[in-house]
């Protein structure tokens, strides 16, 4: 009995379910160069013929996010844009400051990790393009630091990434094609100060050499998700068809966007004159713009 019971869970945890025909697969490497475990659970739709994407899903500090690949609304955005999406349970190697987290420096491990257990998953799941196509990064504290450092490492495979409130990071201005991929970075008002100059100041460096970025600080928010996942869900859903085609591939952002003032919220189109003297987020079509200021109202 206890045989067929743990071939039951070995069944659940590294096969498609067939009960409902959707695709639940895990994979993991142990001990790398800065980790002691990259583990990540797999989810495909069951009426995803062909995977456009992957939206990437990391939570905070040394957290076990996995399951938030069951969440019927990020299931739905998935759905409706032919995409899998990959939650990770990522953990640091013992270091005598663990607030300081290692992985989250993607080029020194954890990113190939991520890459090589997609590798295994996508012949596993019979989805070969699993191995080339484009990442939403979503998460928070730490995931935020993850996506921002995987962005900044392979630009190519990244759709669109989100920094919220997280606090260490290991590239300062990044390269020219990372500032081409759209991003959005969230401080809270009353988060801890060092967390907000860091994330603001990244932003800003970048901003400044032109990073087609988003910035917006939530009001009487500290670290939290606030009203920043029911953002990124709408986000989410639209600057996925801005950025990828119908075959799933990566399309430029077109110059023509919107500028908002991040101390004043005001707006004006790109290549119009304005007086603007804080700093700006880029924003690419109007919807988004309305997005932008619901997060400060």
């Amino acid at each position: 009995m206890k045989k067929t019971s743990a071939l039951i869970v070995l069944m659940l945890l590294f096969l498609p379910v067939l009960a409902s025909a959707q695709t639940i697969l895990e994979d993991s490497v142990m001990n790398g160069n800065n980790f002691q475990k990259a583990a990540f659970r797999l989810w495909i739709g069951k009426d995803i013929q062909k995977v456009k994407g992957i939206i990437v899903m990391v939570p905070g500090s040394n957290g076990n996010g996995r399951d938030m690949v069951n969440q019927p609304e990020w299931q739905a955005l998935a759905n409706k844009h032919s995409m899998a999406i990959l939650a990770a349970d990522i953990k640091d190697k013992r270091s005598p400051n663990m607030a300081i987290e290692q992985y989250a420096d993607v080029k020194n491990g954890t990113g190939q990790a991520m890459l090589d257990v997609l590798s295994r998953l996508a012949t596993k799941s019979g989805h070969p393009e699993l191995n080339t196509v484009p990442f939403a990064l979503w998460g928070m504290s730490a995931g935020g630091e993850f996506n921002y450092e995987f962005a900044c490492w392979k630009p190519e495979r990244v759709i669109t990434f989100i920094v919220n409130k997280g606090g260490v990071y290991y590239t300062a201005l990044a390269s020219e094609a990372t500032r081409a991929v759209p991003g959005v970075f969230l401080t809270g008002e009353i988060d801890n100060p060092y967390r907000n100059n860091i994330v603001k100041g990244i932003y800003s460096v970048n901003r400044r050499f032109g990073a087609k970025w988003i910035f917006a600080e939530e009001p009487g928010q500290g670290h939290e998700f606030a009203k920043s996942e029911a953002f990124t869900l709408k986000y989410f859903d639209e600057i996925i068809p801005i950025r990828l085609d119908e075959n799933g591939n990566l399309k430029a952002l077109s110059e023509k966007a919107f500028l908002g003032e991040v101390g004043t919220g005001k707006v004006a189109a790109t290549g119009f004159n304005n007086s603007f003297t804080d700093i700006t987020s880029w924003l690419p079509n109007a919807a988004i713009v309305d997005l932008w200021k619901s997060l400060f109202q």
